[in-house]
């Protein structure tokens, strides 16, 4: 039974399907997917067309809004809303270190995670779709991954999309994860180096906090383990639109005087905790890298693995010299899965999906070059997660595709946009039609 409540100008139903886990077997076994249909207040009792929404992630539930914000407001003037919780995430079926176990052994974890990707999710939106608006088509908007998966959905069920909107998630369509991760770290390079320019206090901020992990063993409140690596790695921020200056706030209060000497301050720690952690999206890191698996070509934890080919990242190297410390980005290592005690139980699953050898495709470059669905794209300029060029190539192998190329917004220009951003690409899309 569905429920419906109010919100400020909206009026929410929850809603719940039941999907086969594996959709090569139908009549197997069931899972299921939660999404949360949103209607504008005073467009309750119209025949509106409805939008699907896909989360970046992967591994995030859909964004849980409070009445119209965001880029929500602009779409509820022209659709009715499902936000889905992609499988794995958010209510649909949670995978987490306490779900997992009921699976079995980590080698029958990692068989199930490896229906988590995005053609089971594109299969899911198949399945549901009759039953969310009858049999018609519905638009497609897709988030980072969620553009990822829309451009699966191009490729396996066009016939199930009446226009496909992507911010931020044009992936390659051939790229190894080798590739992607190649391009991605001169790419976070810059953005550390345009943070040091902005912010120059910090290189020294930077270089006192890794010397500390380097010199002291360091738990956080919640077990985690904090190294080096880990304070890398919130480099994660500076993809984002204001990451830059929350980062800068995070680190220019990071030690306290204490009898014993200078410590890590419990703000300091409690803030860094809530970054690092993956207890609340684990899925993220466990599947992230194979979100590139196509083929017998493992991935076999590609970001740790080209992380060497860049010296400059090496925190004990630059502290023994006078180079900046320079932060990480969105990459997934497999000290994480030692650091992190939502990700310790996981680590023997996590190492059989970087081991797997047997990816299916995910994108039919032959389907997308006769494409009939108006697609438009927004591409960010030095998009920090998504490489730039990788997009703007497979934009040109998408028959019919508009790309809006912009400087103006980082990666979640959507939100930050909003409901700018959103406004522009339907416009561009009508204009297709």
């Amino acid at each position: 039974m569905s429920l419906s409540y109010r919100q400020p100008g909206v009026i929410l139903t929850d809603r719940r399907f039941t999907v086969p886990l594996d959709h090569t077997e139908p009549d197997g076994e069931t899972i299921e997917l939660y999404a949360r249909e949103a209607v504008a207040s005073d467009k309750a009792g119209q025949e509106l067309p409805w939008l699907l929404y896909l989360q970046g992630g992967p591994g995030f539930g859909a964004n849980r809004f409070v009445g119209r914000q965001a880029w929500l407001d602009r779409a509820l003037k022209d659709y009715r809303v499902l936000l889905l919780d992609q499988r794995g995430t958010g209510s649909s079926t949670p995978a987490t270190r306490q779900t997992l176990p009921l699976r079995g052994s980590p080698a029958e974890q990692a068989d199930y995670l490896t229906r988590f990707r995005a053609d089971a999710i594109v299969r899911d939106c198949e399945t549901i779709r009759p039953q969310v608006t009858g049999g018609a088509p519905w638009t497609v908007l897709g988030q980072s991954f969620g553009g990822f998966c829309t451009v699966s959905y191009l490729s396996l069920a066009p016939e199930g999309l009446d226009t496909a909107v992507i911010t931020g998630g044009l992936p390659s369509l051939h790229a190894h994860a080798d590739d992607v991760y190649r391009a991605a770290y001169p790419r976070i390079e810059r953005k550390v180096t345009a943070h040091y320019a902005r912010y120059p206090q910090d290189v020294e901020r930077a270089r006192h906090i890794a010397d500390h992990l380097l010199t002291h063993d360091v738990t956080l409140p919640n077990g985690y383990r904090f190294t080096v690596e880990a304070f890398q790695s919130l480099g994660l921020m500076l993809g984002a639109s204001d990451g830059s200056h929350r980062l800068h706030h995070l680190l220019e209060d990071a030690f306290v005087r204490t009898p014993g000497g200078p410590e890590l301050s419990d703000a300091f720690q409690e803030q860094a905790q809530s970054l690092l952690s993956y207890a609340a999206h684990p899925l993220y890191a466990l599947v992230h890298e194979s979100i590139y698996g196509q083929g017998a070509r493992p991935t076999a934890w590609a970001a740790a693995r080209v992380r060497a080919e860049f010296p400059q990242f090496d925190a004990a190297k630059a502290l023994a010299g006078d180079t900046p410390v320079l932060f990480t980005g969105e990459t997934v290592h497999p000290w994480m899965f030692e650091a992190d005690p939502a990700l310790r139980p996981l680590r023997e699953t996590a190492d059989l999906l970087a081991a797997r050898t047997d990816w299916q495709p995910l994108y039919d470059p032959a389907r997308l070059a006769a494409n009939e669905v108006p697609v438009v794209a927004a591409v960010y300029h030095d998009d920090m997660y998504v490489d730039t060029a990788h997009s703007l190539e497979t934009a040109r192998t998408i028959r019919g595709l508009r790309t809006w190329v912009t400087n103006e917004f980082e990666h979640d220009g959507l939100r930050a946009g909003a409901p700018r951003v959103l406004d522009r690409l339907l416009s561009m899309a009508r204009d297709e039609v």
